[in-house]
């Protein structure tokens, strides 16, 4: 792989946090429990962070009878060095972190492990950071199932070719170079050319539907479909085309299956998510952590059965990698099956009730 991480098998917009009310404090951990804190990255870039990550990670704690300190930094790198600051200080035995960028992941990450803290990158991975652990999807191949998706559908409706538009993640986001990477090369691969190439800081959904716009604009809208790194900047994309008349005539793509980005794929505006099925990553970091607070270092690496490349570092770190899943309208009833959404969430009106019911969700 060109860019980002190298795996190598070993054996194998909405969600405002009230992080006062949600987490658990630390002083009211009892003495002796394990504790671990946990610092996610905004509210703003994915709905999921609030509300799938949030209560996901909570009730696997909960269930393992380990202290949970789950903050957010919203969006601000000033505090999630505060709020890790804060933790290590009062001597948690684990970090589970998402990094807003690898400079201040990395700062994290060095101080925890000066006072003897363990730290899982979670979702992210820090590059250049040193983390002991990663818990994640395989990136690269959740880019491949949205570059896939996309010529899935621009095949489907008779285009063989032309220019697709790249819609890419934050520039300091790892993930999104990986995304970027796999939804590139499907959709080359497929014959398909570049139209543009942008970067959205921050993964905003503000800013993407602006540089969409310019980029809407600078190509006279020709071309044929647009890869968007996430559900949310999907939106601002089908926000733009819709303005134009050209909402559900040009595939879009996505990932998360946010509520709002499965409705798209539902109406037929957005082409296709991603699922990554947050339950199963949450377990699984949940599952890795509690091992490490409880010192079971055996049971840790047990658990960590790949390894992922630090291209920064060329340190392998040992990970856990699950498997994504693009989602079609007529598998969108497989993501409400899992438990992720339910029926009463996405078929909201009229419309929608009748893809539904034409889709099976229930």
């Amino acid at each position: 792989m060109a860019a980002g991480l190298t795996l190598a098998a070993c054996g194998t917009d909405d969600g405002n946090a009230e992080n006062d009310s949600e987490s658990t404090s630390n002083d009211t951990t009892e003495e002796g429990a394990a504790t671990v804190g946990v610092i996610l990255p905004d509210s703003a870039s994915s709905a999921r962070w609030e509300t799938a990550d949030r209560p996901l990670l909570q009730e696997a704690f909960d269930a393992a009878g380990v202290e949970a300190d789950i903050q957010n930094a919203e969006g601000e790198t000033s505090n999630f060095q505060t709020i890790a600051d804060g933790m290590i200080s009062a001597g948690y035995d684990v970090l589970l972190i998402v990094n807003l960028d690898s400079e201040t992941g990395s700062a994290v990450i060095s101080n925890a492990a000066s006072a003897g803290i363990p730290v899982i990158d979670y979702d992210r991975l820090t590059l250049g950071g040193g983390a002991e652990y990663y818990v994640s999807f395989d990136n690269v191949a959740v880019g491949t199932a949205i570059g896939e998706g996309l010529v899935t559908c621009l095949q489907e409706d008779g285009v063989t070719d032309g220019d697709v538009v790249l819609l890419n993640g934050s520039p300091t986001d790892n993930n999104a170079t990986l995304f970027k990477e796999g939804y590139e090369a499907a959709v080359t691969g497929a014959g398909y050319g570049i139209a543009d190439d942008q970067s959205v800081p921050d993964w905003d959904n503000t800013e993407a539907g602006t540089m969409f716009e310019q980029i809407f604009t600078g190509t006279g809208g020709e071309f044929v479909g647009v890869a968007a790194a996430n559900d949310g900047l999907g939106g601002a994309v089908i926000s733009v085309l819709d303005r134009n008349g050209l909402a559900g005539s040009i595939p879009v793509t996505g990932q998360d299956a946010t509520d709002e980005g499965l409705q798209r794929v539902l109406l037929g505006t957005q082409c296709v998510t991603v699922y990554k099925a947050v339950k199963a990553e949450a377990e699984a970091a949940v599952e890795l952590a509690v091992a490490l607070a409880h010192g079971d270092r055996e049971a840790a690496d047990a658990l960590a059965d790949a390894t992922v490349e630090d291209t920064e570092t060329g340190e392998d770190v040992a990970s856990v990698l699950l498997t994504p899943q693009p989602i079609f309208a007529d598998t969108v009833k497989d993501v409400v099956a899992d438990g992720f959404t339910t029926a009463e969430k996405l078929c909201t009106t009229e419309e929608l009730q009748a893809a539904c019911e034409e889709y099976g969700v229930e």
